[in-house]
């Protein structure tokens, strides 16, 4: 559940802090303002010139915006939760806000809605230009994007409703200019710092049930990395989510990546034995990460079309690695990837016995080298592709692995055993497993789309 709540728990600063004990000093500085913050810090008018501070607020006890007002009032922010205030009793709750968003200078600015996922739903327009449409259909908690906006008046409208009942209802509106959303403290302290840890990712205020998690980083993450990497070299990104996102305007200007995903309580124990070495970073992807989210298999098919309640799996057995195999699209990091303290070298691939028929089971052996100066774990993957089936099928397909623990220089021989399902596909005209004879590519990677060895394997007959 994710709503385990350990007797302890250590933070990514506490685990630094601690494992550094008195040999060196740790600051923090958050960096950036909440999603909270950022709705507070956002200022509106009732007019374009003049008028009252704050928006002009309709409140209606339905989620249709529709019939008699309940409440009217100048909201000074929007940040609302219906759970939290007790001027709404109905179990749904619809309020729809109106007024002006003057910026003192032009630029880019970053524009969020926080709202309540499958709970309800918002919509978004400035200069009665729609931003975000999330009325039908269900995204994300947090809606965002970067807008050019020039100094004067912007109209702003945000409507809004939920049922009320369970998971989320709050609603927040932030604009905030991109150039200023970093403190300027946070700046000030990576530059003296020897070495910078940008925790980022997601939270209970963006990611959990009843929604989707965005590719992109929350509101102003992205900023903070960069200019953290302009002002310190040195600068480790570490990101905690339960998937991958996008790295495309920072990746190149960092020099190492801490997938955490969500590490549970001794989280910070664990990232401080393996930034300062005590153990080996080992872990691969079991994903793929696209550089883009258009570049995914269900981009195209994710959501309904046409305001329907239907989704259709057009992408078929080509997800992850098999849709970038098929399309020659390069991820960002491929399924399987993990880099390492060491190094490793393959030999000696030997797939015996090279040509089968029945149920006999194939071994598929190879050597595996540490060539670094560290002891380390690492992955071996062994694919197989299927290149004369009647049907379609991937160019590769995951079908074993293992794990080897070697010391530097150590050499180990690896085997892993392949059954007759290995080979097979399911037929769904016959409703069964189905192989059909001819030759196999046996192929020996450290991921999806780094291959170090390869083989050939001949069925002669139905297994």
């Amino acid at each position: 559940s994710a709503e385990v709540r350990p007797f302890v728990a250590v933070s990514y600063l506490e685990g630094l802090a601690n494992y550094l004990g008195g040999a060196a000093q740790v600051y923090y500085q958050r960096g950036l303002p909440s999603l909270d913050d950022m709705a507070q810090a956002t200022n509106f008018t009732t007019e374009a010139n003049g008028g009252q501070v704050g928006l002009k607020a309709e409140y209606f006890n339905n989620a249709t915006l529709a019939g008699a007002l309940v409440l009217t009032r100048t909201d000074k922010h929007v940040n609302y939760d219906p759970d939290h205030e007790g001027d709404m009793v109905a179990r749904e709750v619809s309020v729809r806000w109106k007024g002006y968003f003057t910026p003192k200078t032009g630029g880019d600015y970053l524009v969020l809605v926080q709202g309540p996922g499958e709970n309800g739903g918002y919509r978004l327009y400035v200069d009665q230009k729609p931003v975000f449409e999330n009325w039908n259909a269900w995204y994300a908690f947090v809606g965002q994007t970067r807008m050019r906006l020039e100094p004067g008046s912007h109209q702003i409208e945000l409507e809004y409703f939920v049922h009320r009942g369970w998971g989320k209802t709050r609603v927040r509106l932030g604009i905030i200019s991109a150039e200023a959303v970093v403190e300027a403290e946070a700046k000030s302290l990576a530059s003296r710092a020897d070495a910078v840890v940008v925790a980022v990712g997601f939270d209970q205020a963006s990611e959990g049930e009843s929604a989707d998690r965005t590719f992109t980083l929350p509101p102003g993450q992205d900023e903070l990395i960069s200019q953290m990497a302009a002002a310190n070299r040195k600068t480790i990104v570490l990101n905690t989510s339960g998937g991958g996102l996008d790295m495309s305007t920072w990746i190149d200007r960092v020099p190492a990546v801490l997938q955490s995903w969500y590490p549970g309580q001794e989280g910070g124990t664990a990232l401080a034995q393996l930034l300062f070495g005590e153990y080996n970073p080992s872990g691969r992807l079991p994903i793929s990460v696209e550089r883009r989210w258009e570049d995914n298999a269900a981009h195209d098919s994710y959501y309904p079309k046409g305001g329907g309640k239907k989704v259709a799996y057009t992408e078929g057995v080509f997800v992850g690695y098999r849709h970038y195999d098929k399309t020659g699209i390069k991820p960002m990091f491929p399924f399987g990837y993990g880099l390492s303290y060491t190094t490793f070298a393959y030999k000696n691939i030997v797939v015996s016995p090279a040509s089968v028929s029945g149920d006999t089971p194939v071994a598929i052996s190879f050597d595996v080298t540490n060539t670094g100066t560290r002891a380390g774990a690492e992955v071996a993957q062994v694919y197989v592709g299927d290149h004369h089936s009647h049907v379609p099928r991937p160019v590769k397909e995951l079908k074993g692995f293992r794990k080897v623990y070697l010391n530097p220089g150590e050499t180990q021989q690896v085997t892993v055993t392949l059954d007759p399902r290995a080979f097979s596909y399911y037929d769904d005209k016959t409703h069964r497993w189905t192989t059909e004879p001819g030759e196999f590519d046996v192929l020996v990677g450290r991921s999806a789309a780094q291959m170090e060895l390869s083989g050939k394997l001949t069925l002669q007959g139905p297994r």
